[in-house]
């Protein structure tokens, strides 16, 4: 099969190895020359190493990109995690079709940042899609699809890395059947009626509400949990005398407390003991000038948290 790869992250990257691995033809990788990763560790980095020729990924919103890919003789489309919309005429050259591999259950968590949503909102269960690309995002007929079990200790980086091997299985599932016979390439199409589209916005802007019950709140640090990687989230923040700090460990303690919201109790090596709405959690690490800290290190027993503000924590 001849193979356009477009995509970012670390996902793009291991599909990349897994198409060299399984003698796939990859004409190109598109991807962004400039995406702010560790040098040598973007798509674009790792396939000019592996010698596949690189193209800007934002070729692809011009329809007559849709001429080179004909030239090129390419049999599919495949998207990882790549954000540019594909222009109509574009989808339409290849050979079999083009298909979005996405680390969420379409239709109900389309858009970005679907595993950290999942564990925000306390589900049990999420999954991997691969679909029919469409101008409409996240919208296309689905081929594949595969559900899994979110662990109870689950953060936002281990959700992903888990949707990242089943995308790899899923892609290889596609193209085996391209190769064999494209007619039998499943193509479900989308109840709309319980499709969700999450965008660019984080919960509570960002803040923690100490006031809310504590399984909320550790919930909300395990979503935006991507450490050592950048979180898409930053931390969810908290004031700290005077200043703003993210919380970047937390768990659940199941000692209940009537102390005041956001009331720092007993500090020991393990972390520092926060009063909920109606339990104690335990922080375990926070982020504070620019640097992740044992929260040991930081709080005080009589330190009150207050909620974040509007200012945007990176980590």
């Amino acid at each position: 099969m001849n193979v356009l790869l477009i995509g970012e992250e670390a996902a793009a990257a291991r599909i990349l190895r897994a198409l060299s691995e399984a003698g796939d033809r990859v004409v190109a990788v598109m991807a962004s020359p400039d995406q702010p990763e560790r040098p040598g560790t973007s798509l674009w980095d790792v396939a000019n190493k592996m010698g596949y020729a690189t193209w800007p990924a934002d070729l692809v919103t011009d329809p007559q990109f849709a001429g080179q890919v004909s030239d090129a003789g390419v049999d599919v489309i495949l998207n990882v995690h790549s954000l540019f919309r594909i222009a109509r005429q574009v989808l339409e050259a290849p050979r079999v079709g083009g298909f979005n591999l996405h680390p969420g259950p379409l239709p109900r968590y389309a858009g970005l940042n679907s595993v950290c949503w999942a564990i925000y909102r306390g589900e049990r269960q999420h999954g991997v899609t691969l679909h029919w690309l469409d101008p409409a995002i996240d919208a296309g007929p689905i081929a594949y699809q595969e559900l899994f079990t979110i662990d109870a200790e689950e953060t936002g980086l281990t959700l992903m890395a888990k949707c990242v091997h089943i995308e790899v299985q899923l892609a290889m599932r596609l193209l085996e059947t391209a190769r064999r016979a494209p007619s039998d390439i499943p193509s479900i199409a989308q109840d709309p009626s319980k499709r969700e589209y999450f965008g660019r916005r984080v919960p509570e802007n960002g803040n923690v509400s100490w006031s809310r019950p504590a399984r909320q709140i550790v919930d909300f640090v395990r979503a935006a949990d991507f450490f050592p990687f950048h979180s898409p989230w930053g931390p969810p923040r908290a004031r700290l005398r005077g200043s703003i700090i993210g919380i970047t460990k937390a768990a659940l303690t199941g000692a209940r407390t009537d102390a005041p919201s956001g009331t720092v109790s007993r500090v020991s090596s393990r972390g520092a003991e926060v009063a909920c709405g109606d339990e104690w959690i335990l922080v375990r690490q926070v982020f504070q000038d620019g640097r992740h800290r044992a929260a040991s290190l930081v709080l005080e027993p009589g330190d009150m948290l207050g909620d974040g503000v509007a200012a945007r924590v990176s980590a």
